[in-house]
């Protein structure tokens, strides 16, 4: 043992401590671990040179992963396109709706009429009445009032099925005041104003409304932005150009009403304040009006419930004010309403051909006095609206859609921006070609319809005489306040609260609304060069934990740091008894994770960007039943073959990630209160733990590591931090527990989706991916479609109406707060003392974790998008046993959600009553399910082979009952083997069934209900296939799924329901190993057996038990088939040499037992045992009720270890918490040996104390939890055999009985046509098919079912698109290309894919691709022999990510070097660009400028928490801080990275690791949320306080 380092976590950063587990990186990696092992040189004979490297195998989450990147590309591409089309045309058709309606509201109007019809040598006017106009008045007055109408129903919705807050009366009176001058604004300028002007005019003055917003945006500017005097003067014109709008035309034009567009302008600017105030402002007035927008955030929906109403109201009562004052009669709206949208004439009049024809709108013509009148098109009105209707939401929609996946600039700035321009420009010639040809649109448009042209079409003259050169103004004004909407800095798939102030737009200015109701993201983008001080402001020492807290919903608290908002991602994995393929898969997971992470850190610590994305990470194994007795003693444990597997599979897995052989550092061990602790440091230098549980120190099964790991992270490495507890509310919300289990293959992608959705909703709880499932055989082929049509429809379904029920614990994210939270990790701890406990809490423990959260209040989410991989049952048997277990758990648990739903959705806001009907109307068919099934069964054998229906009856309720009985009496493997041969005969039976099925279908006809319910289920699975493109062959299993329906739908829920009382986890049990004395038990037992099972037997009888010792034996011995035995001249057995000596043995260690009684007896200190046997010592904290048989230490004791013991060898004095045997193993390799902080090992005895003691093995109270359980299962099979039962007879009975009482289906009626040749008549009738009453109802019930699952799998699959194209990066596409962006830009937007190519381990140090490429060029090129003697030299291998980056780093070639053949390749898009080599230069030297500044500082920088401390360093490193970035192009970058005390560290090829860098701790990365120790020792140091 002189070879283990004892020394404790938490001596300092140098060293090791329990929150950071980071390995002493000053040590060389030959460091002199164990006997002067040195690991990492391979010195390879020259005759062994050839090598094995392994190859890269696509399988699982890597398969057609490129397919899927370039098809998510070219979707995006077509995103871009379509969005922006559709925005443009959208708001350019909307605008041009509302300026032809109002065109129509003029007085007296008269238009130039198509003389097409009438006389061609003539022409005509057309003058529009009364109620043409009303009829327009009312289409403009519905177009306003939809999108007010939807913003009504969303507030409803939301305040009825969510929550809302009152809002105080002073602020809903302002809100009130500002939306009704806004109102009353809009009714000015649609219903005087624009029909005074022309249409061009009125499209231009539109550009004139943004006054209040501007002055406001002005006011609110701080001193804090920069430029801010330069932006002051920008406001100030743009201000003074909106004014100049409203001055203009009222000017040149000498008319009074025109003077209404300042007082309109002005008006309707009030509606858009609340987006241009803050609460920073340096006047006092626009701060308060920012704590009312404040307010507004809690208060807005129950305020605009009533607000929609009232604008709607105030529009029409402003509309008529407005006709009272013009003269007309008010009440006309409405009398002439129907004659306006009826059928109705229109005067046509002809005038004289002398007036001037360049006046399309005449007024002033002179008539003669012939008119005639024609037909209105009064649908024209409709049809207008409609279109208008349309348009403006399909510009706010798409809009919408293009913020949410991040494409705001050119898919939404962009079109809203062009909407005005594009408008006049068509307006201008629309109107130029009528005022040519009046009949050009004759036949698309009536010719009494048109917009109000102007006079003037030539463009100079438009810009001179009518001021038009104006326009530009005003246009450049509007795009400057509201220059926000072309730099957004939402998240991904941002909510509409987050995206927009109020919910809805406004549909007659939908430009201006877009623009000016697009949220303003206050808070200012961090920048590479504000780096410093925000490292000053966190005072840590990490450069990783800089990120973008995008939510601006609340500003944060005074006292909380930058780096508490960093995503913070533990993967915890729960394993058992997984396979070598299945930890590989999870490894390999794990190491793309790890190098994903080192990129993102490596990408913001040394290319100086800010990475949105940005995560910290650490992986937890918590492996249950991990230790069994040891080869060479009962007293002593060791690992178990699991255990060694992992450690022996590590390596394989980073090899196979990292494309070269990789051999990881042993991993440290740890002895812990629970068993043991191994830590390895992943090359990407995250960190992996796998806690080792001991089932007879702490409690064992999942739920019970979940426990482990959620108070271990949470409670105690969180909530013990030294910090306000406002710091850790942020930390717990930004703190996620990712669920693993040990067989899981994934992306990094799917976490970042799934991590996406929790930025998204604070209020959600959990979030889980799709689950794919892996293997092979008939078995996985069922579950590959029952896994598709479970998420494709159930779970996007949940996720649309309200939750998900279930999230996983295969591949799950959960929120650290969420946990925390009341009645969820609390409860959680609860054991199970019930029978319903068993059944609910361990057997479906996810489902219940979901169950917990969801009646607290948090929402849990379904991503289609994350895509996981976990291996399935391939067995018959497991399957069924892994569902035993499933199925009484959903039902439990949806049981006790049912049974609390009042409360339930009182609490949650994202559960209604709508949603506890689906979730009733579902349990209702789990329930029926099997009686539904054996009805189906029932008529498919009377369709299928002709039979009656009490024929067909018997035939299906004997196997039924027959399985029963058999599920009752005998053991489980009886029943499995019976539910696999009705299985095989049922799906025999569902094949003649289906063709039974097509013949009944053909003669009832497609309209049948059957045919109809059966088209739709099928269709709807086909074009969800359809729209899973990745799955769709997923629904070729659809086959085995159908014939396999009796089976998982009748056999299967039968089996669940019966074995309820078997609570074992039914999959992937093994063996356990026993002890000598176990075994020994057990043979006595089995002998004993064998004893009573003779005496039992006939021949016992007929003996007498005479003889039945076997103490006798004969010379003859004669019997026949073992009924007769005759013994001749028998004598006593001879004693066995061997059973003496084992009697004398046995006698032997009895003497030495008393001897050492009585020794210890004389000097008890002379004989301390540490007894090390498989009983839970004091050293683990349990209760002492609990630990009763371990507090003997008398004779009964000591005898049982002198049995167990084999040798008289002295064994080692152990303890478990010191020198454990287990830490000995040769199988964990040689690895340093350290001990937990005395805080940690009293955590973990304290809450194995409180929570997680071994369950003792109380045979009483295991009979009575064995009784409870069957009386259970008894009322559960009576209650929902009954059901069934009742549910069946009333049916049955129903069909018999068709004739009598039934329901006619009106579709699909067969005509019987018949001649009756006595009478000659022919007669036809028609043949209706008979429903029994609640078969139909059945019928409705899972269409209804069916069509709700259909709609909202069609919303979820639109929501999933968005998401992928949300996170689809277009690399130098679509946006601007490589060489028009800057340096700083072009590494800012590549920075992480250049990090993760320049970190490739793969070809580093003389290592060589393996380039299997066929064909006779690339075979024949290939340098084998050079790579074969390059590969003799010795090495040593670089094991860490970064350090490979920084030796291709070092090797980057500036611009002006470009024949230097150094330089790496960076991407295969971007190889050997030289822009992209020469900004890694600049950016490279800014870099190394700044560490070598740093590294002259002195020591003593503040942790992570902010917390200064004196911590002794073990290394003479300072822990640099980061200045400023500049650039020093000059500097030698060597001389930077020279740090080995004056000595190059890159030495000659072959001599040195070229790669080998003196890592400082800071690129440690564990994520450091465990308070600092409060004692720290080592071998030669005292104790010091931290």
């Amino acid at each position: 043992m002189s070879a283990i380092r004892h020394r404790p976590l938490g001596s300092g950063p140098g060293g090791d401590s329990d929150e950071n587990y980071s390995d002493d990186e000053s040590t060389p990696l030959t460091h002199d671990i164990y006997g002067g092992s040195q690991r990492t040189v391979h010195e390879t004979k020259g005759w062994d040179v050839f090598r094995d490297p392994p190859i890269k195998i696509d399988s699982g989450s890597m398969a057609n992963q490129a397919c899927m990147e370039i098809t998510a590309k070219i979707l995006k591409i077509i995103a871009y396109i379509l969005t922006f089309v559709l925005v443009l045309c959208g708001g350019v058709v909307a605008k041009g709706c509302v300026l032809f309606m109002s065109a129509q509201l003029k007085h007296d109007r008269k238009v130039q009429y198509c003389n097409k019809d009438l006389a061609r040598d003539k022409q005509f006017i057309a003058i529009i009445p009364e109620e043409e106009r009303v009829a327009w008045m009312w289409a403009l007055i519905i177009a306003f009032a939809v999108p007010e109408i939807g913003a009504l129903i969303r507030s409803a919705r939301i305040c009825f099925f969510k929550s809302w807050k009152l809002p105080q009366k002073s602020h809903f009176f302002f809100v009130f005041l500002m939306e009704s001058f806004h109102v009353i604004g809009l009714v000015l300028l649609t219903f005087v104003v624009l029909p005074e002007i022309d249409s061009v005019k009125g499209a231009m003055l539109t550009n004139c409304l943004c006054l209040v917003p501007g002055l406001l945006g002005l006011l609110s500017r701080t001193s804090k932005e920069g430029k801010r005097a330069a932006k002051v003067l920008v406001d100030l014109a743009a201000t003074a150009a909106q004014v100049t709008g409203f001055v203009v035309w009222p000017l040149l034009e000498d008319r009074p009403v025109l003077w209404l567009i300042p007082v309109s302008a002005i008006m309707v600017s009030c509606g858009w304040w609340e987006n241009y105030v803050s609460s920073q402002s340096p006047f006092s007035m626009v701060r308060a009006l920012g704590r009312v927008k404040e307010d507004l955030k809690y208060t807005r929906y129950f305020a605009y419930m009533f607000l929609s109403i009232w604008k709607i109201l105030i529009f029409v009562f402003t509309v008529i004010l407005i006709t009272w004052f013009d003269g007309d009669d008010p009440t006309s709206i409405f009398t002439l309403f129907s004659k306006g949208f009826g059928p109705h004439k229109i005067i046509v009049e002809e005038v004289s051909a002398g007036f001037e024809k360049s006046l399309p709108d005449l007024i002033d013509a002179s008539q003669i006095g012939d008119f005639v009148q024609i037909d209105a098109s009064h649908n024209t009105v409709i049809h207008v609206l409609i279109i208008q209707i349309i348009a403006a939401y399909i510009c706010y929609i798409f809009g919408k859609f293009a913020c949410k996946i991040l494409i705001q600039g050119f898919s939404y700035a962009f079109p809203v921006n062009l909407t005005i321009p594009i408008s006049i420009s068509l307006l201008i010639a629309a109107c130029g070609i009528r005022n040519g040809d009046p009949c050009f649109y004759h036949g698309s448009i009536p010719d009494y319809l048109f917009f109000e042209s102007p006079t003037i079409f030539n463009i100079s003259d438009l810009a001179s005489k009518q001021m038009a050169w104006a326009w530009l103004l005003w246009l450049f004004s509007q795009a400057w306040i509201s220059l926000h909407i072309w730099t957004p800095k939402c998240e991904r798939l941002a909510t509409t609260e987050k995206l927009f102030v109020t919910p809805m737009y406004n549909a007659l200015l939908i430009d201006q609304s877009m623009a000016l109701n697009r949220r303003r993201d206050d808070q200012a983008d961090v920048k590479t060069e504000d780096l410093a001080e925000i490292e000053k402001e966190k005072g840590d020492e990490y450069y990783e934990t800089i990120s973008v807290h995008t939510d601006g919903s609340a500003l944060p608290k005074s006292n909380i740091k930058s780096s508490d908002h960093i995503t913070r991602i533990y993967a915890c994995a729960t394993m058992w008894h997984e396979t070598k393929d299945e930890m590989i898969e999870f490894l390999k997971s794990i190491m793309r994770l790890d190098e994903d992470q080192c990129a993102r850190r490596v990408a913001q610590k040394y290319l100086r960007i800010v990475d949105p994305d940005y995560y910290e990470f650490e992986t937890h194994i918590f492996f249950d039943d991990a230790f069994e007795i040891s080869d060479h003693s009962d007293d002593d444990i060791q690992v178990n073959r699991f255990v060694k597997l992992l450690v022996s599979t590590i390596d394989e897995a980073a090899s196979d990630v990292h494309q070269t052989n990789i051999r990881l550092r042993a991993p440290k061990k740890y002895p812990a209160p629970y068993g043991g602790r191994l830590v390895w440091t992943l090359p990407g230098k995250t960190k992996m733990i796998a806690h080792l549980k001991d089932k007879d120190r702490i409690r064992h099964r999942k739920r019970w590591s979940q426990v482990m790991y959620m108070y271990y992270l949470l409670g105690h490495r969180l909530m013990e931090l030294p910090i306000s507890v406002d710091r850790k509310d942020v930390i717990a919300e930004n703190t996620y527990l990712l669920t693993l289990d040990g067989d899981i293959d994934f992306q990094p992608n799917a976490v970042t989706l799934l991590v996406d959705l929790m930025k998204k909703n604070k209020n959600l709880g959990a979030a889980c991916g799709r689950i794919h499932p892996v293997g092979s055989g008939p078995m996985v082929w069922y579950q590959k479609f029952e896994y598709a049509i479970g998420h494709w429809l159930q779970k996007a379904t949940e996720h649309m109406i309200g939750c998900v029920l279930c999230s996983p614990g295969c591949f799950s994210l959960f929120r650290g707060k969420g946990l925390m939270d009341d009645n969820v990790m609390r409860k959680y701890t609860t054991r199970s003392d019930e029978a319903r406990h068993y059944v609910q809490y361990d057997q479906g423990e996810d489902r219940w974790l979901c169950t917990l959260l969801l009646q607290r209040g948090y929402r849990v989410e379904y991503s289609a998008a994350s895509d996981a991989y976990t291996h399935c049952p391939e067995g018959f048997n497991e399957f069924y046993n892994q569902r035993r277990r499933w199925v009484p758990s959903t039902i439990a648990n949806i049981m006790d959600l049912l049974g609390d739903y009042k409360r339930t959705i009182k609490v949650n806001d994202n559960i209604s009553l709508l949603y506890i009907f689906y979730q009733m109307l579902l349990m209702g068919g789990t329930i029926l399910g099997p009686g539904t099934i054996f009805l189906m069964l029932v008529g498919a054998f009377v369709a299928a082979f002709r039979i009656d229906n009490w024929t067909s009856f018997y035939y299906n309720i004997i196997p039924i009952l027959l399985f029963m009985f058999v599920c009752f009496t005998c053991k489980s493997n009886i029943q499995l083997l019976l539910a696999q041969i009705l299985s095989t005969m049922y799906a025999l039976i569902m094949m003649a069934v289906i063709v039974g099925t097509a013949l009944q279908l053909g003669e009832d006809g497609i309209g049948s209900p059957s045919a109809i319910f059966l088209i739709s289920m099928v269709g709807s699975f086909f074009i969800a296939a359809c729209l899973h493109p990745q799955e769709f062959w997923c629904i070729a299993a659809g086959i085995i799924y159908l014939l396999s329906i009796p089976s998982m739908y009748l056999l299967l829920i039968l089996y669940s329901i019966i074995n309820l009382n078997v609570v074992s986890w039914g999959t992937r049990e093994v063996v356990a190993k026993k002890t000598k004395k176990e075994m020994d038990a057990e043979k006595k037992e089995a002998e004993a057996a064998a004893k009573n099972a003779k005496q039992r037997s006939l021949l016992g009888f007929l003996q007498g038990n005479v003889g039945s010792s076997n103490d006798e034996e004969g010379s003859i011995d004669i019997s026949v088939a073992g009924l007769f035995r005759c013994l001749l001249c028998t004598h006593g057995k001879t004693s066995d040499e061997k059973a003496q000596l084992v009697h004398i043995a046995d006698s032997l260690d009895s003497l030495k037992k008393k001897l050492e009684t009585l020794e210890r007896h004389v000097d008890p200190h002379a004989h301390i045992h540490a007894h090390h046997g498989r009983r839970r010592t004091a050293s683990t904290g349990s209760k002492d009720h609990h630990l009763g048989s371990v507090a003997e230490a008398g004779s009964e004791g000591d005898s049982e270890e002198s049995e167990s013991e084999s040798s008289t060898v002295p064994r080692d004095e152990r303890d478990f918490l010191t020198n454990p045997y287990w830490i000995e193993d040769a199988d964990l390799k040689k690895g340093e040996v350290d001990f937990l902080s005395s805080a940690e090992v009293q955590f973990w005895k304290d809450m194995i104390d409180k929570y997680l003691f071994p369950i003792d093995q109380d045979k009483a109270e295991q009979a009575r939890i064995a009784s409870d359980l069957k009386d259970l299962r008894n009322s559960s099979v009576f209650g929902f055999f009954m059901i069934n039962a009742l549910f069946v007879l009333i049916v049955f009975l129903l069909q018999l009985n068709k004739d009598n009482l039934h329901v006619k289906w009106p579709i699909s009626a067969r005509i019987n046509v018949t001649y009756d040749e006595v009478t000659q008549e022919v007669h036809i009738t028609k043949e209706y098919l008979q429903l029994e009453p609640i078969g139909l109802v059945f019928v409705f019930f899972f269409a209804l079912i069916l069509i709700i699952q259909f709609t909202a799998m069609l919303f979820h699959r639109f929501g999933t698109i968005s998401h992928i194209l949300a996170s689809t990066e277009l690399n130098l596409t679509c946006s601007k290309k490589s060489e028009e962006l800057s340096q700083d830009a072009l590494i800012d937007k590549h920075a992480v894919e250049i990090v993760k190519n320049l970190q490739r381990l793969q070809g580093i140090d003389g290592d060589y691709d393996n380039d299997s490429g066929s064909g006779p060029d690339r075979v024949a090129r290939r340098r084998t022999i050079q790579n074969l003697e390059k590969a003799r030299q010795p090495r040593r291998q670089i094991g860490t990510l970064d350090v490979a980056f920084k030796k291709r780093f070092l090797k980057l070639t500036a611009a002006h070097d470009e024949n230097n053949a150094g330089t790496p390749i960076l991407t295969r898009r971007m190889t050997m660009r030289a822009e992209t080599i020469r900004a890694l230069e600049v950016r490279k030297n800014s870099v190394m400028a700044e560490r070598r500044k740093s590294q002259m500082q002195t020591l003593g920088a503040n942790n992570e928490y902010g917390i200064t401390t004196n911590n002794h360093l073990n290394n003479n490193h300072a822990i640099p801080t980061r200045p400023v970035r500049s650039s020093n192009a000059g500097i030698n970058i060597k001389e930077i990275f020279n740090t080995n005390g004056g000595h190059p560290i890159y030495g000659a090829s072959g001599q040195i690791n070229q790669g080998y860098e003196h890592v400082e701790d800071e690129d440690g990365n564990s994520i450091r949320l465990t308070p600092r120790n409060q004692v720290s020792w080592n071998n030669n140091q005292t104790n010091q306080r931290l």
